[in-house]
C-alpha cells in the first residue's frame, strides 16, 4: 500500500442522489461527519468549483478541530473532489491533501469510494483511515 494514499469503499443502501446530499448539505453533513462520538457544531459548504468548505468537529471532551478546503470538481450525484487540511491550534492550515468521492449505483444502493491522497506520512494516513472508517459507518447507518 502506498503510504501517501488512503482508499476505502462502502456499500450504502440508498440511491446515489441521496448519498450525494449527505456530502453536500450542511445539516446532513453534521449528522455523520467526524469519528466516534464527535459532533459537528459548524459546517459551511460553498458547493461550486472553487467554492470553499469548512467544518468544525467537537470531541466528547469539548475540544474543537476545524478542517477546510476548496471544491475542485462537483458532478452530482456521482463525484466530488476537494482539498482537505486541518487547522492547527493557532488557526493555521496544515498540510493539504485531496479527497475524491465517487458514488456508483449498484444493486442495493450505492458503492461509495473514497480516495485521499498526498499524505505526508503513513501515520497521518492511518489517523485519517480511522476517522473516515468511523464517519462512513455513521453515514451507512443514517443514509440506509
Amino acid at each position: 500500500m502506498n503510504d501517501n494514499v488512503l482508499e476505502m469503499e462502502r456499500l450504502i443502501a440508498a440511491a446515489p442522489e441521496r448519498v450525494f446530499e449527505y456530502w453536500t448539505e450542511p445539516e446532513l453533513v453534521a449528522k455523520w461527519f467526524g469519528p466516534g462520538d464527535f459532533d459537528v457544531p459548524s459546517s459551511q459548504l460553498d458547493l461550486r468549483p472553487g467554492g470553499k468548505w469548512r467544518t468544525t468537529i467537537r470531541s466528547p471532551e469539548g475540544k474543537l478541530r476545524t478542517v477546510s478546503g476548496v471544491y475542485n470538481t462537483i458532478e452530482p450525484p456521482r463525484r466530488l473532489v476537494f482539498t482537505w487540511a486541518w487547522d492547527d491550534d493557532d488557526g493555521v492550515r496544515g498540510h493539504e491533501t485531496q479527497v475524491t468521492v465517487t458514488l456508483e449505483p449498484t444493486p442495493g444502493g450505492t458503492r461509495l469510494r473514497l480516495v485521499q491522497e498526498d499524505f505526508q506520512n503513513r501515520e497521518s494516513r492511518e489517523r485519517h483511515n480511522g476517522g473516515w472508517a468511523s464517519s462512513l459507518s455513521k453515514l451507512q447507518r443514517l443514509a440506509s
